[in-house]
This record gives C-alpha cells, structure tokens and sequence, in this order.
C-alpha cells in the first residue's frame, strides 16, 4: 500500500488542508482486502466547512480542546485510489505532526488486515467416489441373471 499525503494553507486566517491518497498494489487487492478505517490524531475543527478561523474563535480560543478526530481510510480491494481533503484547525505554528504519526497507524491497521487475508491459504481440491462393494455385491446377482436371459434370449433357447 501507498499512501501519499499533503498539507497546503494559505496567508492569513484561513485553515490548512489535507490531501491524501491510498493506493493498494496488485499483490493487496488480490488478497481481497477490506477498507480499513481509523479514527485518527488529527483534530477534526468544529464548523470544518468554514475554511477560515478567527482569532480567538474556535480553535484559536484559549483552553481550546478538539472534541472530534478525523477518520482516516484505505481503499477496499474493489475500491480505486482516491484522494481526501480534510480540513485541518489553524495552527500558528504550523505543525501537524500527528498527521504522520496517525498514517502510520493507518498503514499497521491494513497490515494487520494483510496478515489476516494472507492467513487464508489457497486451496485446490479434487476428488472422487465409486460404487461400494458392498453395492457391487447386492447388484450382483440381479445383473447376472438379467444377462444370462439375454444370452438365452439371443442363443434362442426358451427354456422348454
């Protein structure tokens, strides 16, 4: 799995983004592997559809404390690679670490997912099963009867 990820933000007020995308390789899709998801360490901002924070608003108050984490997902094995845009709360400093720290979190939930897939191992069975002898033994007499009345029958013996 790839997962690839970007912060971008503009001057002022404005709150950063996040983009990211997962992309599963050939190998995982072929494992038909779930879409995992997690709730990560990444502050989810309250009114996340405002693109902008204010000072001393939101976030930026005093004794702020985010109540809401983003959730951070991995495509399914039917799913195609995609790209998510998350907003992020403002940050004078702009440092995001948790954004790493929560990917690989997300990365060890799909190898988890891998392991356990990978776990089911393949499997080719084939068989067969043949009349008993038991059964060969109850037919027998009849079928042996019933062919020594055709032999008569063709030889045109009629028994007299």
């Amino acid at each position: 799995m790839r997962i690839e990820w970007h912060i971008t933000k503009k001057r002022g007020n404005l709150r950063p983004v996040l983009h990211y995308a997962a992309h599963l390789e050939e190998h995982e899709k072929a494992l038909a592997l779930p879409e995992v998801r997690i709730v990560s360490t990444i502050p989810k901002p309250e009114e996340d559809r405002q693109d902008y924070c204010y000072p001393d608003c939101l976030e930026r108050a005093e004794g702020y404390r985010p109540r809401e984490f983003h959730v951070l997902e991995s495509p399914s094995h039917k799913g195609h690679s995609w790209t998510h845009d998350l907003r992020l709360p403002w940050r004078a400093d702009n440092a995001y670490p948790e954004v790493e720290t929560s990917f690989q979190r997300l990365r060890d939930a799909v190898e988890r997912e891998m392991e356990r897939a990978n776990a089911s191992r393949p499997l080719d069975v084939s068989g067969g099963v043949r009349t008993s002898i038991q059964a060969k033994a109850m037919l027998a007499p009849d079928l042996i009867a019933e062919r020594f009345l055709r032999l008569a029958a063709r030889s045109g013996t009629t028994g007299k």
